[in-house]
């Protein structure tokens, strides 16, 4: 089955290939115009590029929002994780932000967590689900692996910037959420 992928971030759509190939869900990219995210959560930001893909395309859409949230901050940066340090904020000026705003916090109260919310949007059809992934934000940056927050997160298997993608799969937010999404597929008869 075809589904287009509502993103314009390459980490992302490679992600999602390698997470649903094997589910013979075959993810399509297209020219989709911005989506101003004005939601107040993931799950929200999710559905508005859902529903925008949709009505463009009109094909069964698949849209992501997800980020980093800081225990210690208040869940900062939350949804404004892409452009923490501004609308074209880089990763290194993002993660460079989070470092300077957790200058002096012990290792103890570092605690962060991934959030991915994926929305599905088509003909009849509209649902959205959560996967989290939990650690802690490090004192410095690690490895090159990964994308955005990776190199300064800690997971359960070590910082996200040194691992394989089949490693960061096995235990990401996204994986996490898209066990949700497929259970989702299976019961809608959709995969």
């Amino acid at each position: 089955m075809d589904f287009i992928i509502a993103t314009h971030n390459k980490h992302k759509t490679e992600e999602f290939k390698r997470i649903l190939t094997p589910l013979n869900i075959n993810i399509i990219c297209a020219d989709l115009p911005e989506v101003e995210e004005t939601g107040k959560t993931f799950k929200e930001n999710a559905l508005l590029k859902a529903k925008s893909a949709y009505k463009a395309t009109g094909k069964i859409c698949v849209a992501d929002d997800s980020g980093i949230s800081v225990d210690i901050l208040n869940g900062e940066p939350g949804i404004y994780s892409a452009r923490y340090s501004g609308i074209n904020a880089t990763a290194k000026e993002n993660n460079k932000k989070l470092l300077k705003k957790l200058e002096g916090v012990k290792k103890e109260d570092r605690k962060a967590h991934y959030t991915c919310a994926i929305a599905c949007v088509g003909e009849n059809i509209e649902f959205t689900v959560e996967g989290y992934m939990f650690g802690e934000i490090g004192f410095k940056e690690q490895g090159t692996n990964g994308f955005g927050y990776d190199p300064l997160f800690i997971s359960e298997k070590g910082p996200l910037g040194l691992i394989s993608a089949k490693e960061k799969d096995s235990i990401s937010h996204r994986n996490a959420a898209l066990k949700k999404f497929k259970e989702k597929l299976e019961e809608l008869n959709l995969c």
